[in-house]
């Protein structure tokens, strides 16, 4: 299919493309890589009467360390993520997630605050963002203002960004030295939307966990947190009991959607493997360290 037609812009500037964005309203799209928007409007799934480029904006790329978060620009590429120190430094989890990410070509174009913006519940990077405690930054003609990842994802595809704002950037929590990261998901193919995933966060204090974080990708119609399992966890340490508690707990706390291939019940089949697996993995980690 061909996509419809549209008016296309190229924003010389973020003002410009704000004012775009409040005169247009909900008949503007913000096109930044392109890996997603444009297949959409192939498929006539989006439908838009303008699109606004803001590929030009090079403000808007790159990676920074502030002394309380690493930044992340929206226009910054999956592979500068893949290729970037800080990042290995300060987010090792987003390190791990990046492979899984479709193909080369597509994390060559793609960019982080496109797929943030976009929302898609089976993506990689806003399961990340989750697990992370991240915030998203974004710009409106009425100024900046941050939303905590646990509040913008609201539904499928749907954000909590309004009609005339732009995502910017997302800043991510400095990872500490007990911090250990986990990310993994079962897909058919590489590259392939993955069935379900999960990006584990887990901060040790001495041999038990003090603070636990699982968000999973593919399984509802957001990146989705399991809060009770994350606070089953805390001040226990990693051993055989643990890993049962956590997939019972799993087994009780989740109820994935299904989809065309594969059922619920396959999902939380699926979850309980992932947690299992990266569990013990931080245990073989944690055990290394102590020794």
């Amino acid at each position: 299919m061909k996509s419809p037609e549209f008016d296309y812009i190229k924003a010389r500037s973020l003002e410009q493309a704000l004012s775009l964005l409040a005169s247009h309203g909900d008949e503007a799209r913000i096109l930044a890589g392109g890996q997603s928007l444009l297949a959409a409007l192939n498929m006539r799934l989006s439908e838009p009467a303008l699109l606004i480029d803001i590929s030009g904006l090079n403000h808007l790329r790159g990676i920074q360390v502030t002394p309380t978060a690493l930044r992340i620009g929206a226009l910054t590429t999956h592979t500068d993520i893949e290729n970037s120190a800080q990042v290995a430094q300060h987010a090792p989890l987003l390190k791990l997630a990046v492979p899984h990410i479709a193909h080369r070509a597509i994390r060559n174009a793609g960019t982080f605050g496109g797929s943030i913006a976009n929302a898609d519940p089976a993506a990689e990077w806003p399961c990340c963002l989750l697990a992370l405690d991240g915030q998203v930054v974004a710009q409106s003609p009425r100024g900046e203002r941050r939303i905590a990842a646990l509040d913008f994802f609201t539904g499928l595809y749907t954000t909590e960004l309004a009609d005339d704002e732009v995502l910017t950037a997302c800043e991510l929590p400095l990872a500490q030295r007990d911090d250990w990261f986990g990310f993994q998901e079962l897909a058919r193919r590489h590259g392939d939307y993955a069935i379900a995933g999960l990006a584990m966060h887990l901060r040790f204090a001495g041999p038990v966990v003090q603070a636990a974080k699982l968000s999973w990708l593919g399984l509802a119609s957001t990146p989705l947190r399991s809060r009770k399992t994350e606070q089953l966890l805390v001040g226990k340490p990693l051993d055989a009991t643990t890993f049962e508690m956590v997939v019972a707990s799993l087994r009780e706390e989740l109820d994935p959607l299904a989809d065309l291939t594969n059922s619920g019940a396959t999902k939380k089949h699926l979850a309980t493997v992932l947690a299992r697996r990266l569990l013990t993995q931080a245990q073989a980690t944690r055990q290394s360290v102590a020794a």
